[in-house]
């Protein structure tokens, strides 16, 4: 009767097996090995799923330049401008020539050169338009502070030096050329040329830096490009009937000074009620779903709130390992919408604080998609080893509880999402087992 009344309190269901049984793709170590030992299979232990929103994500020094936008049916309207600033080698035409061949020296045209760095999310079938702005103010961040995050933005001229439309073919080395208004290449050619910039502090006064920005109502992606992207500036050198084709490069030398400002209107969406940083958002508010974004913050909360009653399973037991397996929810994910190959796993206070990451033998560990196809989709879904954590969480004396965070690698140079079934989804729910041995 006692034992029958523990498991009603508990809530579990316990399968037990010999402790010189593989359980699963767990082995009792020989130490455990005990005629009375025994391990059992804990498998409906209650896990709440909840979706939070991080705090603002650094996005400076992350050697992407994040442009585009698109429409999801899921997380709502998601976009990404970028701020960078420019700088040269020198701040001389042709370094070959004299300061008397000055003269001779003749703009021809500026353009801005995007390479593609392959980063893309999204349908690339459809028309791409972005607009190049220059910037009002300089590349700094705020007082008391050394980075730009997603939420980051700068003043910058209404009036656009230079636009295109495109589809965007980031798998291919094709760069993105974009012409520069004549007015504003001329005029920079002037000051070089007539010696009024000699130096970065004159050029950077004058000349504050670059936003590109996306303008298209129907894009459906967003791309990445290469922080050696350039600003090229041609001009001519003329001497009698010959003349000679020149150029000058502007480029991203300090990459601490170009950030990407990625946001999302979650308007009209499962979400759109998503608290501060220092809440969560319960997934049976959700549809029984969690949801996670790189660029905007937004993240999938675990918790296991009744991990301490584990303990009372047997005056002498532990957790000797536990799996947890998420899946991603049917339909949302596809070709435009591909699934990661591995989530990173962090460990935070109720407040949502990140104290950590998760370990097991002293490095990082991580969610690993199990990408195996079926008809139904069954298989497919992210493992991570979660035993020595539940293990610290049912022995520690404290009634503090500590949370596992998931998040997408790159969480500050991209903008991949995922849509994670909870305990009470209908076909994609989160499984937990525990392998806990009494001895």
């Amino acid at each position: 009767m006692y034992k029958v009344l523990l498991l009603l309190f508990l809530g579990v269901v316990i399968t037990s097996c010999n402790s010189d049984v593989d359980t699963g793709e767990f082995v009792v170590g020989s130490d455990y090995l005990s005629v009375s030992n025994k391990v059992v299979l804990i498998d409906t232990l209650t896990v709440d799923v909840s979706t939070i929103n991080l705090d603002s994500l650094i996005t400076s020094s992350q050697n992407r330049i994040l442009v585009g936008n698109y429409d999801d049916p899921y997380f709502g309207k998601v976009k990404s401008d970028s701020y960078f600033q420019l700088s040269s080698s020198g701040y001389t035409l042709n370094t070959d020539y004299s300061d008397t061949d000055a003269p001779n020296f003749v703009f021809d045209s500026i353009r801005m050169i995007l390479r593609p760095d392959k980063y893309y999310y999204g349908d690339t079938t459809k028309v791409q338009t972005i607009n190049i702005h220059r910037l009002l103010q300089k590349v700094k961040p705020n007082e008391d502070d050394t980075y730009f995050y997603n939420s980051s933005t700068l003043n910058y001229d209404s009036e656009s030096l230079g636009s295109i439309s495109f589809k965007p073919k980031p798998i291919s080395k094709d760069t993105i050329v974009v012409s520069i208004k004549d007015v504003f290449g001329e005029a920079l050619f002037q000051k070089i040329k007539k010696r009024e910039i000699t130096n970065f502090a004159e050029f950077t006064e004058y000349f504050k830096g670059l936003v590109v920005k996306s303008t298209s109502n129907g894009s459906s992606s967003v791309v990445g490009f290469n922080t050696a992207s350039v600003l090229r500036l041609y001009y001519s050198k003329y001497l009698g009937d010959s003349e000679e084709s020149l150029f000058k490069d502007f480029t991203i030398l300090d990459a601490s000074k170009q950030f990407n400002n990625i946001s999302l209107d979650r308007s009209g969406t499962l979400i759109k009620d998503l608290p501060d940083f220092r809440s969560s958002l319960s997934s049976a508010k959700t549809d029984n779903k969690a949801f996670i974004q790189s660029g905007t913050g937004i993240a999938c909360r675990v918790d296991f709130p009744n991990i301490k009653q584990l303990k009372y399973i047997s005056d002498k037991g532990a957790i000797v390992d536990a799996e947890l397996i998420i899946k991603p929810v049917n339909n949302t994910y596809s070709n435009a919408y591909p699934l990661v190959d591995s989530l990173r796993v962090f460990v935070a206070d109720k407040l949502n604080r990140i104290t950590g990451t998760l370990n097991n033998s002293g490095s990082a560990t991580y969610a690993v998609l199990n990408g195996e196809t079926d008809e139904f989709n069954e298989y497919i879904g992210y493992k991570v080893s979660v035993g020595a954590f539940l293990q610290n969480e049912m022995i520690k004396k404290s009634d503090s509880k500590l949370s596992l965070i998931f998040t997408i690698p790159n969480i500050s140079k991209s903008v991949n999402r995922l849509l994670l079934g909870d305990q009470k989804n209908s076909s994609n729910k989160i499984q937990l087992k525990i392998y806990y041995i009494s001895y």
